[in-house]
C-alpha cells in the first residue's frame, strides 16, 4: 500500500449549473446595489449633473471633499502603514486590544464617532480645553472634517495593509537580512513592494470612505458652507432647497467613487 503523501488539487467550480440557490442570492444582492445606482442615473439624465459645477456651492463642496479626503488619506497611509507591520510581524502584550480599538470606528454609527470627537477635542474636551487655552479651536473647521474623515477610513487601509503584509512570505524578509540588508531597507525593498496591490487596494477604500464620510464630520465640523460643507452634507442641503442640485451632487460623488474603484482595479490587475 502507498502510504506516501499526495498532492490534492483543489480548484474552484467555474461551472455553477445545478446551484439555483447561487443564483437567487446573487440576484437578490445584485438587484439591491444595482438598482438604487441605475435610479439616481436615470434622474441625473434631465438634469445634466456636468453643468452644476458652475454653481459656487457645488464648487466649493466638490473641492473641499477633494482636498480634505487627500489629506486624511495621507494621514492614513502615514500612520497606518507601520501599525499594520506591526500587528502583521509582531507579537506583544495587548495586541488583541490595540486591534480591536483599531476595528471600532467600523463598528461604531458615524454620528457616535463625531460626538467622541466633539468630547475629545472640542473647546470643553478632555484636550481641546487645553489647545483652546492656547488659542487653538479644531471644531468646526477643515481641520476638523480632515480629523473626522481619518478618524472613520483609517482602519479600511489598516486591514488592507495588514493583509498585504502578512502574505508576504517572512523567509524572503529573512533571506534579505542575511545578505545585509538593514531591517528599514528590508520593509521598503521587500515587504512593502510585494504588498503594495493591498497597499493600493488600502488606500483607495480609505480615500472612499473619506470622502463619504457625513455623520462624524456633521457632529464634529458642522456644515459650513464654503468652510465645512463637503459633498455629502452638500447633499443633504441640496435636499431641502432643490432636489436637481441633489441628485447632480449625488452622481459627481457616485463617479468619484466609481472611477476610483475601476482604476485601482485596473491597477492592481496590471501590478500582479
Amino acid at each position: 500500500m502507498d502510504l506516501a503523501p499526495r498532492h490534492i488539487s483543489i480548484e474552484a467550480d467555474e461551472r455553477p449549473e445545478g446551484k439555483p440557490w447561487l443564483w437567487v442570492g446573487s440576484a437578490f444582492l445584485l438587484t439591491l446595489c444595482v438598482l438604487p445606482v441605475v435610479a439616481l442615473l436615470l434622474a441625473a439624465f434631465p438634469v445634466r449633473p456636468l453643468s452644476k459645477l458652475r454653481d459656487p456651492m457645488v464648487l466649493s463642496a466638490l473641492r473641499l471633499s477633494v482636498t480634505t479626503s487627500l489629506t486624511s488619506t495621507l494621514l492614513c497611509v502615514a500612520m497606518g502603514l507601520p501599525v499594520a507591520y506591526l500587528l502583521a510581524r509582531h507579537r506583544f502584550a495587548g495586541k488583541v486590544v490595540l486591534d480591536t480599538v483599531l476595528d471600532l470606528p467600523m463598528a461604531l454609527p458615524p454620528v457616535v464617532a463625531g460626538v467622541a470627537l466633539l468630547l475629545a477635542f472640542g473647546r470643553a474636551g478632555i484636550v481641546g480645553k487645553h489647545l483652546d487655552a492656547l488659542g487653538v479651536r479644531i471644531p468646526f473647521t477643515a481641520a476638523a472634517v480632515v480629523m473626522a474623515q481619518t478618524f472613520m477610513a483609517a482602519p479600511f487601509f489598516v486591514r488592507s495593509a495588514r493583509a498585504g503584509f502578512e502574505a508576504v512570505p517572512l523567509r524572503l524578509e529573512h533571506a534579505a537580512m542575511t545578505l545585509g540588508a538593514g531591517r528599514w531597507r528590508v520593509f521598503w525593498t521587500v515587504c512593502v513592494p510585494l504588498a503594495s496591490p493591498a497597499l493600493l487596494a488600502g488606500v483607495v477604500l480609505a480615500w472612499a470612505r473619506a470622502l463619504g464620510e457625513f455623520g462624524a464630520t456633521m457632529m464634529f465640523a458642522g456644515n459650513l458652507p464654503g468652510v465645512t460643507q463637503t459633498l455629502p452634507l452638500a447633499v443633504m442641503s441640496a435636499m431641502e432647497t432643490n432636489l436637481d442640485t441633489a441628485v447632480s451632487i449625488s452622481v459627481l460623488s457616485l463617479l468619484l467613487a466609481f472611477g476610483a474603484l475601476v482604476g485601482t482595479r485596473l491597477l492592481v490587475t496590471q501590478w500582479r
